[in-house]
């Protein structure tokens, strides 16, 4: 009984922890669902980047939420899981009080993302950036930038109507009132049943890089990060160029910020994960004991018992087989040479 009481407690929780905004249909909360009481910063003006390695799909960049408060994800371009698949971008929702975030998602085909026009493709519905043809992707140059010498699979759809410029039209990166009003069609709801793979490993450090560089704080940047957008994922490998932790000072000016939060948001793992002034220390420290035991004379003797080594091996003759590979980090920075100095702004 007490465990079927520690299960039901478990799942209340975890139920309680969850936002639902009245304007959601699809995603997955950030962490264990965190709601924000300050609505995310417009999504900043930026350049994107050509794309140098065949078959990587853009990623927009957008505001996430951390220790410090709101910070820049970067746009990048990213090898897709499979062949045929899309990805669709995470967004803001507001609802239940708060501003929730709905995680982006590899899937057949793009589903709801609250509207918000990201650019480049991204307009607010669908992606008109390109397309899969068999196992390779086909570059919309009309919304993408592409460099045509390391890419020749490209094509130009002079029907799409590139009406995104970010100096001008409204930046606005939440859904919900006075933010974008719009809920998702029924093909988009559809979608919502279909087979769906969550970022993948590349993206998840590109994440962790940027939520630990200090001038992607929003408070920081105060909403214009100098470098909004990579050629390729951020990783231990391939940081900023003015890569540096945030400080104490930085979450003193959060705290004044008047930014809350419910829920946990995603830390970062492994050794790069934030450094110990994150954690708030705690004001009591249990005081060290005088008293040590005596050690014990009495050993307890050794087994002469050995358990039989195993006459049975695992066959080694079965290996899986996966007929796509996605392009690896020496295919980056091997295109990246080719790429042009000055990329164009699309």
């Amino acid at each position: 009984m007490t465990r079927l009481y520690k299960i039901c407690g478990a799942i209340a929780l975890a139920l309680s922890l969850m936002v639902v905004p009245t304007a959601s249909f699809a995603g997955i909360f950030v962490g264990i669902g965190v709601s924000v009481n300050i609505a995310p910063p417009p999504i900043p003006v930026y350049v994107q980047p050509p794309a140098v390695v065949a078959d990587t799909i853009w990623t927009p960049g957008y505001w996430a939420y951390g220790p410090y408060g709101y910070y820049w994800v970067p746009g990048t371009w990213v090898a897709a899981p499979q062949p045929g698949y899309l990805w669709t971008p995470g967004y803001w929702g507001y609802g239940g009080g708060g501003y929730a975030w709905h995680a982006g998602y590899w899937g057949p085909h793009v589903g709801f993302y609250g509207g918000i026009n990201y650019g480049f493709g991204y307009g607010g519905v669908g992606y008109v950036g390109g397309g899969w043809y068999g196992n390779h992707f086909r570059y919309n140059t009309a919304v993408t930038n592409v460099n045509n010498t390391t890419i020749t699979n490209v094509y130009v759809n002079k029907t799409v109507v590139n009406n995104y410029d970010n100096t001008t039209i409204n930046r606005t990166s939440f859904n919900g009132p006075g933010g974008i009003d719009r809920q998702p069609t029924a093909e988009e709801a559809a979608y919502r049943t279909e087979d769906h793979i969550p970022a993948t490993t590349e993206q998840r450090e590109h994440v962790q890089i940027a939520a630990q560089n200090r001038s992607f704080l929003a408070n920081v940047n105060h909403g214009a990060p100098e470098n909004a957008a990579f050629a390729s994922p951020l990783s231990r490998e391939n940081r900023p160029v003015d890569f540096q932790r945030p400080t104490s000072e930085d979450r003193a000016a959060f705290a004044q910020s008047g930014a809350t939060h419910e829920g946990a948001y995603d830390r970062p793992q492994g050794e790069d994960r934030m450094q110990s002034e994150d954690r708030a220390p705690s004001a009591y420290r249990a005081p060290q004991s005088d008293y040590h035991a005596p050690e014990s004379e009495y050993r307890a003797p050794q087994s002469e018992y050995r358990s039989p080594q195993s006459t049975y091996h695992a066959s080694t003759a079965y290996h899986a087989s996966n007929a796509y590979h996605a392009p690896s980090a020496a295919h980056y920075s091997h295109a990246a040479s080719h790429a042009p100095s000055h990329p164009h702004d699309h």
